[in-house]
């Protein structure tokens, strides 16, 4: 078991997890549209399916607005 912190939260995932399926474990809304951090390093998008969390990773969703005038 792989300990990461999410959000402030710590929580336990299995070994070998990849980026991409803790977005699923999450239930990450509209997941095409987040970005993502590991310890502070975005992650880009091509890469999140080959991306395994270490133990005490921190991982951020994070979600970009647009807007104003």
């Amino acid at each position: 078991m792989n300990e990461a912190d999410r959000g402030g939260v710590s929580k336990e995932y299995d070994d070998g997890l990849t980026v991409s399926e803790l977005i699923g474990i999450e239930k990450v809304r509209t997941p095409e549209y987040v970005s993502v951090s590991v310890n502070d390093e975005f992650v880009k998008s091509e890469a999140l399916g080959g991306t395994i969390l270490r133990d005490n990773d921190v991982v951020e969703f994070l979600y970009f607005m647009g807007g104003g005038e």
